[in-house]
């Protein structure tokens, strides 16, 4: 996000608070802070994730916004982003004076700042944004990268640079793997592997005939040396065992996934907790928790 526009939109209506929000569907409304607006653009009314008749009541003609009628059809509500402009005294009034307990800018003092009559403004970002609060939402926005139809966002525009931290790894290494519609991160190794719509994190270990599908894996925080845990007896290595099918998972970092192991949801299970054993599952997808160990042939 260009704060720049921001910035000046909050300068120009000479408001106390600007809230930066996006348009947004029913679907995805009710896991939102929902705002109402007059025609100028000022904030009216504020409700924090309603549901129900209540959620209908946030319903507003986006095309205010500047919404064409179709897609202010599509999105008929207006969801904060959580990134807020204040002016110095507004921001010193509110902490200082009459909010000195509270702790939530969103849920409290914005709100209460407008009942107060401060002038409180929404400044509409039409951009790539995606909340991530969620299990199916983080997975959704990391897999989406990989569709060209999906992909809102992309790493690779010149105008809009991701700076990262330099890890100086070596370059992944591929051998006679088949990898079809994928971003692979720096310093892998995957072996003989079938990998599709999946994102393969930093230092990942898949060893040979695995099948990885619509999968996010994390990757790992440290390199682990072949002696190292050959010679402790039943280590299972970080990384993906030989064998291995994982389908709709989110592995997260220094995982250690034994040898023909199927990570599958076999059960179709929609929520299941099972942390003690290295996993859960939400919203049909499956979590293999951080520093987990699935042991050999196991079956999720």
């Amino acid at each position: 996000m260009d704060y720049r526009p921001f910035l000046k939109k909050h300068r120009e209506v000479g408001a106390d608070i600007t809230v930066s929000a996006v348009p947004m569907d029913e679907e995805r409304a009710a896991a939102f802070g929902l705002m109402k607006i007059d025609k100028s653009g000022r904030i009216i009314d504020f409700a924090e994730k309603p549901e129900g008749n209540a959620l209908k009541a946030m319903a507003v003609d986006t095309t205010i916004l500047g919404l064409d009628a179709e897609r202010a059809k599509e999105m008929p509500f207006i969801a904060s982003m959580g990134i807020y402009v204040f002016s110095a005294k507004a921001m010193e009034s509110l902490l200082d004076t009459h909010f000195p307990e509270s702790h939530d800018f969103g849920g409290e003092i914005i709100p209460s700042a407008r009942d107060m009559g401060m002038h409180v403004h929404a400044f509409l970002y039409d951009g790539y944004w995606e909340d991530i609060g969620t299990i199916k939402a983080f997975y959704d926005a990391n897999l989406n990268c990989n569709d060209p139809d999906k992909a809102k966002f992309s790493f690779y525009d010149r105008g809009s640079p991701i700076y990262t931290q330099s890890r100086f790894l070596p370059p992944s290494k591929l051998l006679d793997a088949d990898v079809t519609r994928s971003t692979i991160g720096d310093g892998c190794f995957i072996h003989k592997s079938t990998i599709s719509n999946s994102m393969i994190g930093l230092r990942s270990t898949i060893q040979h005939d695995c099948v990885i599908e619509d999968t996010m894996i994390m990757g790992a925080d440290y390199y682990e040396e072949t002696h190292e845990c050959e010679s402790l007896p039943g280590c299972t290595p970080i990384g993906i065992g030989a064998g291995t099918t994982i389908r709709k998972a989110i592995i997260d970092k220094n995982a250690r996934i034994g040898m023909d192991c199927k990570i599958i949801n076999k059960d179709n299970v929609k929520e299941a907790n099972h942390e003690d054993e290295g996993y859960i599952i939400k919203d049909y997808i499956i979590v293999v928790c951080k520093d987990a160990i699935i042991r050999n042939g196991t079956i999720i």
